[in-house]
């Protein structure tokens, strides 16, 4: 259930409401990030510094993101932000906000200084205009829009542009570029933009970084950088981004040593319902004087740990794909990943992980501790259902056309390369391939986040026409078609449905303290209760709907009494919440039998009483009832006061069967 209220100017208005139970449903709110483009500088605006390669970036959460740029001189700069209706012919109102940046010079391959700020405070639906550097040293203005903080959401997925690859940088750039232009439109309310690492070919040539920056969506939906084995061998990835929550410590570098011209460290952020982490793959073994794997999974542990309650889904993004079906598939270092990794992801209920590095196509069957995780999935498979454990691993194609990787073939099992043996439902295929895909086109992926469901899909962005520079520069044969597979055209999609253990989810959404909608569904797999949006009842909130039925089965010959009861916890988001009390039910039998009697009703403790913060009955029988099954259910009343904040709340409804 979702309750709407004023966005609060600081901060965001983060939500999510979880109610765990024994048979459940789901709702969530839409939300969209609109492209928008960069508007020219005031007139009277001098620019006598020069200052290049400017890129929005991830911030913490929704109500943030970061800025990262160049400077000729080293003087001190800032973001300036407001609101777009505040401009007045492309000028800044005097109560614009400013925010300081910090930076260092660069190395001296890349020359100048690097500048970042974090713009904090973004509020909900608004477009903001932005510029970098100093009175009278403005750089031009550039605008994006937040959207609402809570929902559904689209987020895109872009695989190794690595621009210098193919030998001709501009060729690299067009078809980079294409893929943006594409990709965006097709869908202008995603709202965020992934990366899969390898933005450059060569970590510290300056001209790919130029012409990876080059694309005006860059400033205008973040960026959430990834290392790839071709940027970390120099500083210039770290000096180009700044990322939140980043732990640059030495175990995150591949050589352990972060004063080195080496770029490392890992990071995390929550958008919305989503927990991303996001790792330097290229530091895997102790030996090479980094943390290594080891390193990895600790960091990844202690965030879910921290920060898994926050989110409704983990996804973890690194650059080398343990589950590759092309040029990397049977690597050494691929392999020492995949033993290392794969089994704490599945402890852990990471949900996603998003890969590059082996510039083909590939989606894996659910993975649970480096095994198929459902024996029965099908290749291809359209819907998949995460049991305990259950992982969906997916690598990206080149997203600029710079090079491609053919798929190779399994290999029997051996000691040195365990894991690389055929797809007995597909031989042509790796054990683990669901999907693997090579046209030699560029292609992205589109994730579309709902509460109960992540829908992944890879689209074409491309055909064997220019732009796609493998293929002009006969590096790459291509036989796709514009009739057949055309730009926009989908290569696999495939729709995640999480697990919820033994119990049910309800969700709730509660709305701005105004008339609401309200709604509810149940899913028939197990999702989360949807108690719909909440109505405003002008002192009070409502909201309604009913739990999954339960099932109670007694074939007992002492006929001897049972009874079933619940219990709720508090309704949290993030660090708001609101009483357990204020839910309320009235208990009913959906299908006779096994001597089942509804439990009593139990009112709000909205006007007085302790709802279902107490234990109450669901449903009982008595001694000598006749064997047989039975279904509870109830209908559910939640009343809550017009002070609880705007959110996405989530409680857990604990049920406990006792028999004599």
């Amino acid at each position: 259930m979702s309750l709407t209220r004023a966005a609060h100017p600081h901060g965001p208005a983060r939500r999510r409401f979880a109610l765990g139970l024994t048979a459940a449903s789901t709702v969530a709110a839409t939300a969209g990030f609109g492209v928008l483009a960069a508007l020219p500088a005031h007139a009277d605006d001098a620019t006598p510094t020069t200052l290049t390669g400017i890129i929005l970036g991830v911030g913490a959460d929704e109500s943030q993101r970061t800025v990262s740029w160049y400077s000729s001189a080293d003087t001190a700069q800032e973001v300036q932000l407001a609101p777009t209706s505040s401009l007045a012919d492309g000028a800044f109102p005097a109560d614009s906000a400013e925010f300081t940046a910090t930076g260092t010079a660069n190395i001296a391959t890349s020359g100048g200084f690097n500048r970042h700020a974090t713009i904090t405070g973004l509020t909900e639906d608004t477009t903001y205009s932005y510029r970098v550097g100093t009175a009278g040293g403005w750089s031009p203005t550039y605008s994006f829009k937040t959207q609402d903080f809570d929902g559904n959401f689209d987020f895109l997925f872009l695989g190794d542009p690595q621009i210098g690859s193919s030998g001709n940088t501009a060729k690299d750039q067009a078809g980079w570029q294409d893929t943006l232009d594409v990709a965006t439109t097709a869908n202008p309310d995603a709202e965020l933009l992934v990366s899969g690492g390898d933005q450059v070919e060569s970590a510290n040539t300056e001209s790919q970084w130029d012409a990876f920056l080059a694309p005006n969506e860059l400033r205008q939906i973040p960026w959430a950088a990834t290392i790839g084995n071709h940027d970390v061998g120099g500083k210039a990835y770290e000096q180009h981004f700044y990322t939140p929550n980043t732990d640059r410590s030495a175990s995150y570098y591949a050589n352990g040593n972060p004063t080195s011209n080496t770029s490392g460290g890992d990071y995390w952020y929550i958008y919305k319902d989503v927990l991303f982490i996001d790792l330097n793959s290229n530091s895997y073994a102790t030996s090479q004087g980094g943390g290594g794997d080891a390193a990895h999974i600790a960091y990844v542990s202690d965030v879910i740990k921290q920060h898994g309650s926050e989110a409704k889904w983990k996804v973890l993004v690194y650059h080398h794909s343990v589950y590759s079906v092309a040029d990397h598939a049977q690597d050494s270092d691929n392999i020492t990943r995949r033993k290392d990794l794969p089994a704490t992801f599945s402890k852990l209920g990471v949900d996603l992980v998003l890969q590059g590095h082996d510039h083909s196509y590939a989606r894996s069957y659910l993975i649970n501790s480096n095994k198929k995780a459902d024996p029965d999935e099908k290749p291809g498979q359209a819907d998949v259902f995460a049991g305990e454990g259950g992982v969906l691993y997916v690598t990206a194609n080149s997203a600029s056309g710079s090079k491609y990787y053919d798929l190779t073939a399994p290999v029997p099992a051996s000691d040195a390369k365990p894991d690389n043996y055929a797809d007995p439902l597909n031989p042509s295929n790796y054990w683990y391939a669901s999907v693997a895909n090579q046209e030699h086109v560029r292609s992205y992926v589109k994730v579309a986040v709902k509460a109960d469901e992540l829908t992944v899909s890879d689209v074409r962005s491309g055909t064997c026409a220019a732009p796609n520079a493998a293929v002009e520069l006969g590096k790459s044969a291509c036989s796709n078609t514009d009739q057949a597979q055309p730009v926009g055209s989908v290569v696999d999609k495939v729709t995640v449905h999480p697990y919820h253990g033994s119990g049910q989810d309800i969700q709730v959404d509660v709305p701005k303290a105004a008339p609401g909608e309200f709604g509810w569904t149940i899913d028939g797999h197990n999702g989360l209760v949807d108690l719909g949006t909440a109505t405003d009842k002008g002192d009070h909130f409502e909201a309604s709907g009913e739990i999954n039925p339960i099932t109670v089965t007694d074939s007992r010959r002492s006929h001897a009494p049972w009874s079933i009861s619940a219990s709720v916890g508090d309704f949290t988001d993030g660090s708001k919440s609101f009483g357990g009390k204020y839910l309320g039910w009235t208990p009913k039998v959906v299908q006779s039998g096994a001597g089942a009697k509804a439990g009593a009703a139990v009112g709000s403790g909205l006007t007085g009483g302790n709802g279902l913060a107490s234990s109450r009955g669901l449903g009982s029988a008595a001694q000598g009832h006749d064997k047989g099954t039975a279904k509870l259910g109830a209908d559910l009343d939640l009343q809550l006061p017009d002070t609880v904040d705007k959110g996405s709340y989530r409680a857990t409804l604990t049920i406990t069967a006792l028999s004599s």
